[in-house]
């Protein structure tokens, strides 16, 4: 019997106000589905909060400038990250065991500018116990899969968590209204000029995230993307008080489907065909689950039980489907695109230093820790025991950094930070000037200024030349396509907007 569209939406629970016909109705847990894309996975990994990266990258000596000289400041009043209680300094014997420099990575690990040598932070060397992998990123980093990228922001920044997280999930700080309302990576998926891999449709599920809605990076008005937190508990929304209707309320469901993928209306028809697809998915997607758990139970046990953290389980998650995907293992589960997210960042006191009981050590470690078990499962995930770490890569980023000068025991808002680029193909190293952080410098709120001039040197790394950078050299897009369909240049001065893209970062090859 045929239905009216009022009525499909009603009777498919998605009459939400406000999401039915925008980009918002992507964000529902429900719309999904699945697609085929043999290759390369792209993770991005989001510091939720905004991260202090002075204190992730963090000078260790002055070298040819001035940029640990002023992190130390002149006398203990006047330093930007003070000692002793509530201190926040990272001193260089904490910071020594972290130091980036290597004479194999680009620039010997020193900032390009100044040639002073740089540390991460202690926590990102972290040594979890019990048998699990350590030396967190630390370790990756020194077998030159790890690129640190420097003094990444946008123009006319915003300090708002909401305001500024949107702005780096759509690759889209001045607001083109073209690009509104969908990410940047959502873009890439349904980019009609590139193929293969792209344009997946609405049929296909090329992304999963770890997430209870689809995050920002990945809406997108023309495939599907998975939402969930556990393969496990993954199904379709049937009602669990009444298992015994399932079977009859599954026909129901796909005669509802059938009869709106036959519709005129594109948006009803987009509805039936992710609708049909999320209903095999959750059959399909639990089954990645059992085969991990049945084949891989000691790796499943480390980041369970061992780490045991958001991070972990997270990394875990997206460690089943890419097995799943690999050997073949279950019909349906072939996604190449994930997301997920740590939060806690947003460290206005009680941040700390080095010390293993701090907050921020903390956060690092859980990152480093969860990061260094995922590399160690993908050394022998692929078929035949095959190391795939070549095949992966991942984007750690946050929505801003943290001010330069501490305030009583933690930061405020502030700019410009890191990034990090970790993969199998990844040139190890650092890239990208460290921001000016000499007083002098800084604005009246005591953050760092975004610049494209030189600048003295301290030139800023543009977000979107990082994703443009993974755009062209991991995903396959030419820069023409790239400017044209998913990153907008901006109008106004070159000295202070992002008017010439830069996609040879040189983290990729």
């Amino acid at each position: 019997m045929a239905i009216t569209r009022r009525q499909f939406i009603k009777r498919t629970g998605l009459a939400t106000a406000g999401t039915v016909l925008g980009p918002g109705l992507f964000s529902n847990m429900f719309v999904r589905n699945a697609m085929a894309f043999s290759g390369k996975y792209f993770i991005v990994l989001f510091l939720d909060g905004g991260n202090d990266g002075l204190n992730t990258v963090t000078p260790f000596n002055n070298g040819g400038g001035t940029l640990r000289t002023a992190y130390d400041g002149n006398i203990p009043a006047n330093a930007l990250r003070k000692t002793g209680a509530g201190g926040l300094n990272l001193s260089p014997t904490a910071l020594a065991g972290t130091k980036l420099t290597n004479a194999l990575f680009a620039n010997g690990g020193k900032d390009p500018n100044t040639t002073c040598e740089l540390a991460i932070h202690p926590g990102f060397n972290d040594n979890p116990g019990g048998g699990l992998p350590s030396g967190g990123l630390k370790a990756i980093y020194d077998q030159g899969r790890m690129a640190v990228i420097q003094g990444c922001g946008y123009p006319e920044y915003s300090l708002s968590h909401e305001e500024s997280r949107n702005i780096w999930e759509t690759g889209n700080p001045l607001g083109v209204s073209a690009y509104a309302g969908t990410g940047w990576m959502g873009r890439y998926l349904v980019n009609t000029a590139v193929s293969p891999p792209p344009p997946y449709s609405a049929t296909d599920i090329p992304a999963v995230n770890i997430a209870d809605s689809v995050v920002g990076e990945y809406r997108n008005t023309g495939t599907s993307v998975l939402a969930l937190r556990r393969l496990a508990d993954f199904g379709f929304p049937y009602d669990e008080d009444y298992p015994g209707e399932d079977a009859a309320k599954e026909i129901a469901f796909e005669a509802l489907y059938g009869t709106a993928a036959g519709s005129g209306n594109p948006t009803i028809k987009y509805i039936g065909n992710t609708g049909a697809s999320t209903e095999t998915a959750s059959e399909q997607y639990p089954q990645a689950h059992n085969v991990y758990h049945s084949q891989r139970s000691s790796f499943e046990d480390m980041y369970s039980n061992g780490l045991n953290t958001g991070t972990a389980r997270g990394l875990r998650e997206i460690a089943k489907i890419i097995y799943a995907n690999e050997r073949n293992l279950v019909s349906g589960v072939d996604a190449n695109f994930f997301q997920l997210s740590n939060g806690g960042y947003d460290t206005h006191s009680n941040q700390g230093a080095e010390d293993t009981n701090g907050q921020h050590y903390a956060l690092h470690s859980e990152v480093g820790n969860a990061i260094r078990l995922f590399w160690e499962d993908l050394a022998t995930m692929g078929a035949g025991n095959t190391n795939i770490q070549n095949k992966v890569c991942i984007l750690v980023w946050s929505e801003f950094s943290r001010r330069i000068p501490q305030n009583d025991n933690g930061t405020d808002h502030g700019s410009q930070g890191p990034m990090f680029v970790i993969g199998g193909t990844v040139n190890g190293g650092v890239f990208g000037n460290h921001p000016n952080i000499n007083m002098a410098a800084l604005d009246d709120e005591g953050n760092t200024e975004y610049r494209q001039d030189a600048n003295g040197g301290y030139r800023s790394t543009d977000f979107r030349d990082v994703y443009g950078t993974i755009l062209t050299r991991w995903l396959g897009m030419s820069q023409a396509t790239v400017l044209g369909n998913v990153l907008a240049l901006d109008g106004g001065s070159p000295a202070f907007y992002w008017t010439a893209a830069n996609f040879n970062l040189g983290f990729l090859p």
